[in-house]
């Protein structure tokens, strides 16, 4: 699985005019699926992005995890982010994940976010959306579970 995590301090996703997410401090997370992604991928995603320690402490240190400010996470699924652009000029998205499958891990990576007790807001999985943010920092960052083993 692949995420794109940014520090915001509010982000939005509408679909259709109509709000369907929208945090305040917290965590923009976009997220896709490979065609091989697994239970242990989504879990390593899971587990980075709730303990990944960027958000200032009382000396303006990156020491806190989302959970430590009461942060939220606003999860928008995104296949693009397994576009390959290095041939040609139009990505190639056939190294992302079946859309049934990448869908089920969207919905479990929910799941397991909000068991850990992160108030989740979402976008609508294979939907077209507007993502509002501000990202504070900035900070983004990156994570592949394939490159973490």
């Amino acid at each position: 699985m692949r995420a794109v995590v940014q520090r915001v301090s509010q982000a939005s996703c509408r679909v259709d005019g109509r709000v369907t997410g929208q945090i305040q401090k917290g965590l923009l997370v976009f997220l896709a699926a490979g065609p091989d992604d697994t239970q242990q991928d989504m879990d390593y995603i899971v587990d980075k992005i709730i303990h990944l320690r960027i958000f200032p402490d009382e000396q303006d240190k990156m020491n806190l995890d989302v959970r430590q400010i009461d942060g939220a996470i606003l999860l928008i699924s995104q296949f693009t982010l397994y576009g390959d652009c290095r041939k040609g000029r139009r990505p190639d998205f056939s190294s992302a994940g079946r859309p049934d499958a990448a869908q089920a891990l969207y919905e479990q990576t929910i799941a397991a976010l909000q068991e850990k007790e992160i108030r989740v807001q979402t976008g609508i999985f294979a939907a077209m959306m507007e993502i509002a943010c501000v990202n504070d920092g900035p900070v983004t960052l990156l994570l592949d579970s394939r490159k973490s083993f």
